[in-house]
């Protein structure tokens, strides 16, 4: 079981850390400037370095919740502004943008999952609370 939280911690930071990058792209920037993000060539790719720490985090089980919370503060605006469905009349558009609002729901969903739970059994911060943990327990056998 310990596995489990593994992969989905491969799979949650995936998408973040691929695309990332492609937040500092000048597509990418002219596509928030269209959807109204206000100073997009600086917000953008702002939003990419958040996304890319979070994910990296995530992935590593490094200060895993403080990357999760960085996914959050990635996603909120992200999907309320550049996913914003209810605002567009085009069916196709209309549901295209649900789809993605509703998958970063469904991240925003995870992400919290892991503010609260952690990284689990096989992360850095767990090998790291492991080695704290016999260093403690080295120091009282000695007292």
């Amino acid at each position: 079981m310990k596995y489990v939280l593994l992969v989905g911690r491969i799979l949650l930071s995936a998408i973040f850390i691929s695309f990332g990058a492609k937040h500092f792209s000048v597509e990418t920037i002219n596509y928030g400037t269209s959807a109204g993000v206000p100073a997009a060539s600086f917000l953008v790719p702002l939003a990419g370095i958040i996304a890319m720490t979070g994910g990296l985090s995530i992935l590593l089980g490094y200060k895993a919740r403080w990357g999760a919370w960085l996914l959050v503060i990635f996603l909120v605006p992200v999907s309320f502004i550049m996913h914003a469905y209810w605002n567009i009349q085009e069916p196709m558009q209309h549901q295209i943008q649900q789809i993605m609002f509703m998958k970063n729901m469904s991240m925003l969903g995870g992400a919290l999952i892991l503010t609260y739970f952690g990284s689990g059994p096989l992360s850095l911060d767990n090998k790291i609370k492991l080695k704290i943990r016999a260093k403690v327990m080295e120091r009282s056998f000695w007292i």
